[in-house]
């Protein structure tokens, strides 16, 4: 029996210290194939995440996966970074080697369009930043509903507390008006939010083991991970953007509720907050995770980046 073809997979990523995880979970993932990773300002400003992002795949090996650079602000709003979180290169301080890698000429929602035209009914969309790029390319293309397979979002949180506000999560919370007009798109959206993400964590424990290995996967970990245990003196970390790679690949990971979602574009203190509308039939409607199964997904995560559970 002949074993099933890697799928498509782009991106779309504010490189900070969980998306370097991130992109190095989704290139050892044998059931991906990424064919490219784009960059937004989120984390860090959109120069410094494609910077960092080239330079975290050349790291791993995969330089020649093409990044795209996309939007440098929020569509409406002035950009908000989380520099404090990430540390002053947005990768906790860790240096990286130049990467000789190649950029794409286009802009990053022409990139999504083109290879979701290239890939129709195939292309997996894993969006781990504000949801900018996105809405640009759905503007552009309004058939890009019907092209993707599948779009998983890194964003909200629905039953939780936010991390931003008491309400709202950074990536939606940086460009609440992206988040919602793509919620209220017809994509395939699984949206894994703090509801799941929070739950799943890297630990002290786990980094001071990881710290003594020589292969590239735990050096980056390790050196990604030095503000938050050194500077920041936090005993765990959530891992946001690995959790949604690993629902991408595997959707059983998570619990989901179908329902709407509505996102709060106010200018008041609850702006980026994400609602779940089960009373509204004519809206759209995405699956959000509830519930994750994290021993699972630490055993995912610790086999693919060859790192230890505890």
């Amino acid at each position: 029996m002949r074993s099933k073809s890697p799928a498509p997979v782009i991106l779309d990523v504010d490189t900070g210290v969980d998306d370097a995880l991130a992109i190095a979970l989704a290139c050892r993932l044998p059931e991906f194939d990424v064919i490219g990773v784009t960059t937004v300002a989120g984390n860090v400003d959109q120069q410094r995440a494609t910077e960092n992002t080239r330079r975290v795949l050349h790291f791993l090996g995969a330089g020649d996966v093409p990044v795209a650079p996309g939007l440098t602000a929020p569509l409406v709003r002035p950009h908000r970074d989380a520099m404090a979180y990430h540390g002053p290169n947005g990768l906790g301080g860790l240096e990286l080697p130049p990467s000789p890698g190649r950029m794409v000429g286009a802009h990053a929602p022409e990139f999504i369009i083109q290879a979701a035209r290239e890939h129709a009914g195939e292309l997996i969309l894993v969006c781990l930043a504000p949801l900018s790029n996105l809405a640009v390319a759905l503007l552009l293309e309004p058939e890009l509903p019907r092209l993707l397979q599948r779009v998983v979002i890194m964003g909200g949180a629905f039953t939780v507390a936010g991390n931003v506000t008491p309400w709202a999560e950074f990536n939606v919370f940086v460009d609440p008006e992206a988040a919602a007009l793509v919620a209220r798109s017809q994509l395939p959206i699984t949206f894994v939010g703090l509801d799941v993400t929070t739950q799943v964590r890297f630990t002290r424990q786990q980094w001071e083991r990881c710290r003594g290995l020589d292969h590239p996967e735990p050096r980056l970990i390790s050196g990604v991970s030095s503000w938050a245990f050194e500077h920041r003196q936090l005993e765990s970390y959530a891992l946001h953007d690995p959790l949604a790679v690993a629902v991408a690949a595997y959707p059983d990971l998570i619990r989901c509720e179908r329902t709407a979602v509505s996102v709060d574009t106010g200018l008041w203190s609850t702006a980026g907050q994400t609602t779940m509308v089960r009373s509204n039939s004519a809206a759209s409607e995405h699956l959000v995770a509830l519930e994750v199964d994290v021993h699972r997904f630490g055993a995912l995560f610790a086999g693919a980046l060859g790192v230890p559970m505890v």
